[in-house]
């Protein structure tokens, strides 16, 4: 009776196990189809961009009152020499250490845009040569370890550290991040919904982490809101590396040689798209560092009205998104003009902050602000992948690495120069540029006017059929091209008009494109 006993259990242990390896082998063949993975890696880049921007804004409730907590400190240890009662000497002492203190905030939280600023470049040319996967690895175990440094952090000089080691983190970790999911969704209807998903989280990241690092700060101590984040950020990597196993990746061995940065830079197409997106992120790079002190002098608000101020933004923002992608869905032809109103709305908003007396009237420009990035940064970012697919090479790290270059731009002078801006020209005149810049720019999206009517460039399918022929059709081709460059190039090259190598004139009113379907009936004629 024992050994039946015995043996029945082996079996059912048996039985299990078998069951536990099905499930197993069901879960993996699931996760290898192209659907499903694309959606988790959706998850993963999502994940990742919300820790970033969460771990840019949720220093912003507690570093200034730790800063401040250790200047204090220092300046009891410090002895003052002469006639230490003396009020007047206190006095400016204390301002004196209030203006260093204000000036090592704004370095402090410049130091991470001014970083990725300068390694951008060169994690574009790297996430285009290695892929996607493995430098979005990069960043966020460079993330991770930039967060556990921020909670043990107890001096300026690791503080900083700890946040230029974010910048670098996020050179690597938002530019893969954004083009893995241009790379995976390349319908564009498809890629601008998940590109919209994306600039979702983004917002709420930004919008979410001062509340959150605040309540967590004032209840629990500095160490627990980054912990709490250093743990998101190791889960986020060990589910990159159990789902898409960057290291056994061979997909990058097949991928076109990109164009290189400096091209992609020159492309007048681009330089619009980039500086749209550095302008329109203007008033909330320069409004962030200055916001809470014009509160606290005009309407005597509160703080926790002063850590709510943004947090009510992020509603229209996702609106701003959705409604964005269901226009482009069905008129893909007016992603300019989406761009274009968004930053009208942007300028006519940063142009009404200074006339809000109270908290409930600040809410409305500051959410018209946050509705009109929506619309830009949902209307231009798929159009930078659009752009690079019909004019350059299909390859999308260097193109978002520009775009990170934008957005660094404006986050690197906001803490620096809006300051001084307010010191000497006052908070009125700065929202008033702000808002004019925005609105002069505008109308320079009509150079996109004709971007939807581009086709993929004939020098990308060159590049791609010079690998080889792979099937009959490409097998065609190749004999076709051959045919053509021996017995039709020398009698067309007088009669082809000189123009860009991928085929369009540069802001011309209409797109030419060299295209195989479009060439083959004068062969055949």
């Amino acid at each position: 009776m024992e050994s039946d006993g015995s043996s029945g259990l082996a079996k059912s242990a048996a039985l299990k196990l078998s069951e536990m390896g099905e499930r197993t082998k069901q879960l993996g063949t699931a996760i290898q189809d192209p659907n499903r993975q694309r959606r988790i890696i959706l998850v993963i880049v999502c994940i990742a961009l919300l820790l970033d921007n969460m771990l840019y804004m949720v220093i912003v409730p507690i570093i200034p009152d730790y800063l401040a907590q250790l200047a204090s400190e220092q300046a009891t240890q410090v002895q003052v020499v002469i006639d230490p009662n003396s009020s007047v000497n206190r006095t400016s002492k204390d301002k004196i250490n209030q203006e260093n203190l204000d000036v090592q905030i704004g370095v402090l939280f410049a130091s991470k845009a001014i970083l990725q600023l300068l390694v951008n470049p060169l994690s574009g040319t790297f996430i285009d040569r290695v892929g996607y996967d493995i430098p979005l690895l990069i960043g966020l175990m460079v993330m991770f370890v930039s967060t556990v440094i921020f909670a043990f952090a107890e001096n300026y000089a690791t503080l900083f550290m700890a946040r230029s080691l974010q910048g670098l983190g996020s050179a690597f970790a938002d530019t893969s991040g954004i083009a893995m999911i241009a790379d995976k969704y390349t319908e564009e209807a498809e890629r601008s919904r998940a590109l919209g998903i994306a600039l979702a989280f983004i917002s709420f990241g930004s919008l979410v982490a001062p509340p959150f690092g605040g309540v967590l700060y004032e209840f629990a101590g500095k160490r627990v809101p980054f912990i709490v984040l250093a743990v998101v950020c190791l889960v986020d990597g060990f589910l990159l590396l159990t789902v898409i196993k960057p290291f056994s990746n061979r997909t990058r061995e097949n991928m076109p040689v990109g164009t290189p940065i400096y091209r992609l830079m020159i492309d007048p197409y681009i330089a619009v798209v980039a500086g749209a997106l550095t302008v329109c992120n203007i008033p909330l790079a320069f409004l962030e560092p200055t916001i809470a002190n014009w509160m606290e002098t005009t309407m005597h608000a509160t703080q926790w009205e002063i850590g709510l101020t943004w947090l009510p933004s992020f509603f229209p923002h996702v609106l701003g998104v959705y409604i964005t992608v269901k226009l482009a869905a069905k008129y893909p032809n007016l992603q300019w003009f989406y761009g274009a109103l968004g930053m009208v709305m942007i300028g006519a908003s940063s142009c009404t902050v200074p006339a809000c007396t109270n908290f409930g009237q600040l809410m409305i420009p500051l959410c018209g602000i946050c509705f009109g990035i929506a619309l830009v940064d949902t209307a231009l970012l798929p159009t930078l992948a659009f752009l690079v697919d019909v004019r350059h090479v299909s390859v999308y790290g260097s193109v978002y690495a520009i775009a990170d270059i934008s957005y660094s731009v404006a986050y690197a002078m906001g803490p620096i120069v809006a300051g001084q801006i307010v010191h000497n020209l006052g908070f009125v005149q700065l929202n008033l540029g702000m808002g004019l810049v925005n609105m002069l720019y505008a109308p320079a999206l009509l150079l996109l006017r004709n971007v939807c009517q581009m086709k993929p460039s004939y020098s990308e399918r060159d590049i791609l059929l010079e690998e080889g022929s792979t099937g009959l059709y490409d097998t065609i081709k190749m004999e076709e091209r051959k045919l053509k460059q021996k017995g039709l190039c020398a009698t067309t090259a007088s009669n082809v008009m000189p123009v860009e190598e991928n085929g369009f004139d540069a802001f011309g009113g209409g797109a030419r494109s060299y295209s195989e379907e479009d060439s083959s009936g004068q062969e055949y004629a």
